[in-house]
């Protein structure tokens, strides 16, 4: 069975969790807490598996560790064919990783955790809030701008690909530090429309509730 570690509140290991849902994948969740004792992702036999100390880590069913949830979320297209995550056209499957990368590469690592507690040894929390929003702001405005005039239900194609997957954990961050989000109604509408299935619903941070208090 495939093994995922994760924390329950990480946007990287939230991504994974509907990626696995969406394909009905069955998986065991091994939860690292990033909090309590200083952060178990810093403990030897977590960095045996994962050098950077980072959730998510995914162990295949034959016993390799793929990081970075990107990777993990591309090694399950490609691996197992049902229910894809991409759009089946070269150029739209293109378009999504470009907007999943936008989340990625350019919001969610000047706002993780690691950021934020750097931040905070030399600003006050309102310069850190003020910091966080910026980015969000930044990343989602080019967002709404791209899919502005989209009759699409989701980014793409009629069912959610690996930049709706992304949407829905960004969003998630957002609304957890109060960021107003009013400016961006398709980013809205999608992420309402992604959180009616199971998969995405299953995979929210407070559905993990045998690892909170991991």
């Amino acid at each position: 069975m495939l093994k995922l570690y994760t924390y329950w509140r990480s946007t990287a290991a939230y991504r994974v969790r509907i990626a696995l849902n969406l394909k009905g994948l069955e998986y065991e969740s091994i939860p690292v807490h990033l909090v309590k004792d200083g952060g178990e992702q810093h403990k030897p036999e977590y960095k045996a598996l994962n050098p950077q100390g980072l959730v998510p880590a995914l162990l295949t069913e034959d016993g390799d560790v793929i990081n970075q949830s990107m990777a993990i979320m591309e090694y399950l297209e490609s691996k197992y064919v049902q229910t894809p995550i991409l759009p089946k056209d070269e150029l739209q499957q293109a378009q999504c990783r470009a907007m999943a990368q936008m989340i990625v590469s350019d919001i969610h690592p000047l706002n993780n955790l690691r950021v934020l507690k750097y931040l905070k040894q030399d600003w006050d929390q309102i310069q850190v809030d003020q910091w966080y929003a910026h980015w969000i702001h930044e990343g989602f405005t080019a967002l709404e701008k791209m899919l502005e005039g989209s009759k699409l239900s989701f980014m793409n194609e009629m069912y959610p690909c690996v930049s709706d997957i992304c949407l829905v954990a960004q969003v998630y961050n957002a609304n957890r530090f109060n960021v107003p989000l009013d400016d961006y109604p398709k980013l809205l509408e999608i992420n309402e429309k992604c959180l009616e299935l199971p998969a995405f619903m299953n995979a929210r941070p407070e559905a993990q509730l045998g690892e909170i208090d991991a």
